[in-house]
This record gives C-alpha cells, sequence and structure tokens, in this order.
C-alpha cells in the first residue's frame, strides 16, 4: 500500500506538468485564432440579400482577423439543409452559420424535424441586421395609404390579390389576416417574379423585404414599412403602425451563429470585431443600401432572450394560422 501511494504521489508532479502543458497548448491555440481559413455557411443561394451581406462582413473579417473568411451557399429545404451542416460541424471556430428568423425561428415552428435544434445546437455570436417587410401596390392603384387598403380590403374579403414571395412574407400576411386585413394569398417562387406580376398589374399588392422592394422603387407604390420607426431608406412611408395597426412591429433578421461548443475566448473574439465592423459609417451605408436596418446592441444574455422571444412569437402566429411548410 505505502509502496503505492509513494507512486502516486511522484507521479503527481509529471501529471500537473502534462496538465499544465496542455493547457498553454489549447491557450495558446486559442490565442492565435483563425489561424486557417473560415467558412461561414450561408443556407440560401448566391445573390439573396442575407448572402450580399455576410460577404460583406467575411470581407471585413478577413481584413480585421489576417485569415480568410469564407462564405459557403448550402442551399435548399428551406435553409435547413445549410443549416444542419452548421449543427454537425465541429466547434472549433472554423465554420460558423449566417443564422437567419428563416432557419432559425420559423423553420422549427414549421417543420416536426428540421434536422437541428435552433436553440441547443448554436450558440449566437452576434445580430447583424433586421429586415424589414414593406407592403406595396403595383403603379396604377388608386391606394395610397395603408388605411385605405385596410379599409377596401374589409369591405371586399378576399378579393384584393397579394403576392407573397417567401414563407417570411407569409407571415407577415398572416399578421395582416388576424387584424381582420383579409387579402388573398397569391405565392410566387421569389421576389423577382412578384414584384413583375405587381408592376404588371396581376397581383394588386406586393409583401416582401424592404431590401427586395426597393428594387422596385419608382414602378411600384410602398404604402407602409413594418418597423417601429419609419426608415431612412424608404423616404416618406409610413409605418403599419402609425397608419392604425397597433404593435404591427416584424422585421426579419441575421444573425452570426457558432455550432454549440466553439471556446468562449473564440466567440468572444468574433463578437469583438463584429461590434467593430458593425459600428462603422461604412457599414451603416452598406446595410441601408440593402433596406437592411441596424441590429440592437444586445450582450449575449440579451441576445439569447430576444432570440427565444423571437421563437415563440413565431409560433404563435404559425400555429394560429396553421401554416404549413412548402
Amino acid at each position: 500500500m505505502k509502496s503505492r501511494i509513494r507512486r502516486l504521489v511522484l507521479a503527481l508532479p509529471a501529471a500537473a506538468l502534462l496538465l499544465a502543458a496542455t493547457g498553454a497548448v489549447q491557450a495558446q491555440g486559442h490565442a492565435d485564432y483563425p489561424n486557417r481559413p473560415v467558412k461561414i455557411i450561408v443556407a440560401y443561394p448566391p445573390g439573396q440579400s442575407t448572402d450580399i451581406a455576410t460577404r460583406y462582413f467575411a470581407n471585413k473579417l478577413t481584413l480585421a482577423m489576417g485569415q480568410s473568411f469564407v462564405v459557403e451557399n448550402r442551399a435548399g429545404a428551406s435553409g435547413n439543409i445549410g443549416t444542419a451542416a452548421a449543427a454537425r460541424a465541429t466547434p472549433d471556430g472554423y465554420t460558423l452559420v449566417m443564422g437567419a428568423s428563416g432557419t432559425h425561428a420559423m423553420n422549427p415552428a414549421l417543420f416536426d424535424n428540421p434536422g437541428f435544434d435552433a436553440e441547443k445546437d448554436f450558440d449566437a455570436i452576434m445580430l447583424t441586421a433586421l429586415i424589414p417587410f414593406a407592403i406595396s401596390v403595383g403603379p396604377n392603384s388608386n391606394v395610397n395609404s395603408l388605411t385605405e387598403l385596410v379599409a377596401m380590403a374589409r369591405k371586399q374579403p378576399d378579393k384584393i390579390n397579394a403576392a407573397i414571395p417567401s414563407v417570411t412574407g407569409q407571415l407577415v400576411f398572416e399578421m395582416l389576416k388576424q387584424r381582420d386585413v383579409p387579402l388573398f394569398p397569391v405565392k410566387f417562387k421569389g421576389s423577382g417574379d412578384s414584384m413583375t406580376a405587381v408592376m404588371g398589374g396581376h397581383v394588386q399588392v406586393l409583401i416582401d423585404t424592404v431590401a427586395a422592394t426597393r428594387t422596385g422603387l419608382g414602378k411600384i407604390k410602398p404604402l407602409a414599412v413594418t418597423t417601429a420607426a419609419p426608415m431612412a431608406s424608404m423616404p416618406g412611408v409610413k409605418t403599419a403602425g402609425d397608419q392604425g395597426l397597433a404593435n404591427f412591429n416584424i422585421a426579419a433578421w441575421n444573425a452570426l451563429m457558432a455550432p454549440h461548443g466553439v471556446p468562449a475566448d473564440i466567440q468572444q473574439k468574433l463578437a469583438v470585431e463584429m461590434r467593430k465592423i458593425l459600428d462603422l459609417p461604412e457599414t451603416q451605408k452598406a446595410l441601408a443600401d440593402l433596406g437592411f436596418e441596424r441590429a440592437p446592441v444586445m450582450n449575449t444574455t440579451e441576445l439569447n432572450a430576444w432570440l427565444r422571444e423571437e421563437r415563440r412569437s413565431y409560433l404563435q402566429v404559425i400555429k394560429t394560422a396553421q401554416m404549413k411548410p412548402e
């Protein structure tokens, strides 16, 4: 027994040195992060607004951190394919994902099994932008305000067609419906087709992001934005709340995320650099030019609470409307 104890005592210094050395290597590994290229998965096709914004951030992170940040588009299944791939990635900080309200708030409510757990499989690093919506009419419409459109819809239930180019656009449509604005939905595969239909007079109303709507300014007539305050990128357009729809405040969003388990110091390093990038005047202009709105500044605790509330809010609307995945 005494000899066993003696061997254990003699082994302790060596074990301590090994642990210290291991800790030093790990700390050094995190201190020089990133020491190789970093991949940011975008679960949508190239050219979509989330993709464009992510490429902007990737370029800025490359300049700031001295390693390439590369965007990888993995579209499909309403964003579930790319998001599930990110959830399965090694949590070492070298695979990130640009989370979105569609993938991380809507899909968990729409799909029985999207292939990931939006809360447990990801750690949110930074909310990057809000993506508000606009409600518009065609160029030849006699409707000049959301108030007029609401009154007309209530007099003619389900007679006024509304182009819906996305599942998030459908969410806005359902919110209108739940406030007794009975429009008739016409679904399209994307913003381009729906915009063409409205400009051609085939559909009377368009519900799409401000980012997409701005491409048609001068050809369509925006009636309202879904933000709490008017947007500089949509001058002269009032909010839905200012036109009689109280608390009608909804925006899609993007948030840089990592697979759950990425070391805290790596997450913090990314968050610090992202905050610097978001505070740049040129970044604010770039986001505004896309029709995005600056995201509120939140710490990790506040951001996680905000994301939980977003998921709860989306779930409530989706279940009430009995929405189904496309």
